[in-house]
């Protein structure tokens, strides 16, 4: 890795989120870089988005600054003292206070790889600015939701299927440019995979969002089912806004599955790609069949894979690679 940190993409991406790391280690070496930096570059801002303490407007006036700044349009210092002091966490306050290397490192970039960045990052702020500006009058007293299935799957597109675009063409131009491929097909396999994972955070993180005054469950399909998005505070209200959630919990299991397939698609010399994708898949199905009989409007349950089942899928899919029966059958264990 370059740069005068080395530390970046190591320490500080690992201690921001150390499932994503461990994905960053098993890819081929010439990924590492270019991926772990527009993740981390994604995670800084999501963390101006996310700065809750400050109004709006001071976040939506610091994230287009640092989008200027990605993009090149501007050279101004990039001062979050206003920000540091809200961060209960601390990697995340070391994001902020190390953005100017992360630029850098952007900087010093091979220049193909620098446009992809620079593309998918200008599509994340966007719709991390969208999502601010929606929600800027929600609050605990006043729940706003989506409108349509549209706005859904436009935010689930912004926020994370545009990354496994990205990842597809970064993978196709470093790692298997002359393998025959359909790009469309694998392309469009990558965006679902990054849509499905989204959706399931969107559905377990669900309690807490509304409490924060946000609903992404469409408000056209509340009204459907008789439901304000206010109702939704009440864990009681679960049987009736099952109707409203399922739909959106099997999309997600048909999104993961053309992650899978997107998975099986690539090379089979590619062991380390294989690897990195199937690892988030398979602990997204295992969180999806925990999600279909949580308490998804409980505040007080949250659904999250433990370490030692996350290690023995990490352990178990490695083993399974020698057999392409057992290999292909692991999806389907994990869905339970």
């Amino acid at each position: 890795m370059t740069g005068s940190s080395p530390d970046l993409l190591r320490a500080l991406l690992r201690s921001v989120s150390r499932s994503f790391y461990l994905t960053l280690r098993v890819l081929p070496a010439r990924l590492r870089e270019p991926i772990g930096l527009a993740y981390l570059l994604a995670r800084t801002s999501d963390t101006l988005a996310d700065t809750v303490l400050l109004p709006a407007e001071r976040r939506l006036a610091a994230l287009a600054d640092l989008r200027g700044r990605v993009l090149n349009q501007h050279s101004r210092s990039l001062g979050y003292q206003a920000f540091l002091p809200e961060q209960a966490c601390g990697p995340e306050r070391e994001l902020l206070e190390r953005v100017e290397e992360s630029l850098a490192l952007l900087e010093r970039q091979p220049p193909a790889d620098r446009d992809a960045i620079q593309a998918v990052l200008e599509i994340i702020i966007g719709g991390q600015e969208l999502d601010l500006r929606r929600f800027e009058q929600a609050g605990a007293g006043q729940v706003i939701a989506l409108e349509t299935d549209a706005e859904l799957d436009d935010y689930t597109w912004r926020v994370a299927g545009c990354v496994g675009q990205f990842w597809t063409r970064l993978c196709r131009r470093h790692v298997f440019p002359e393998a025959p491929l359909d790009d469309q097909v694998l392309e469009g396999e990558g965006i679902r995979f990054g849509k499905g994972l989204q959706l399931i955070n969107i559905l377990r993180d669900l309690s807490v969002d509304l409490q924060q005054g946000r609903c992404y469950l469409p408000g056209d399909r509340l009204r459907a089912a008789d439901l304000r998005p206010e109702a939704l505070l009440d864990p009681a209200m679960k049987p009736r806004a099952r109707a409203v959630i399922d739909p959106w919990l099997s999309l997600a299991g048909e999104h993961l599955a053309a992650g899978w397939d997107y998975t099986n698609r690539l090379p089979r010399s590619q062991v380390r790609l294989r690897l990195a994708c199937a690892w988030p898949i398979l602990i997204g199905a295992r969180t999806l069949a925990r999600l279909r009989t949580a308490r998804l409007l409980d505040p007080g349950q949250r659904v999250k894979i433990p370490r030692a089942e996350v290690r023995r899928v990490v352990v178990g899919s490695v083993f399974r690679l020698g057999s392409h029966r057992a290999w292909r059958r692991q999806f389907a264990a994990a869905r339970g």
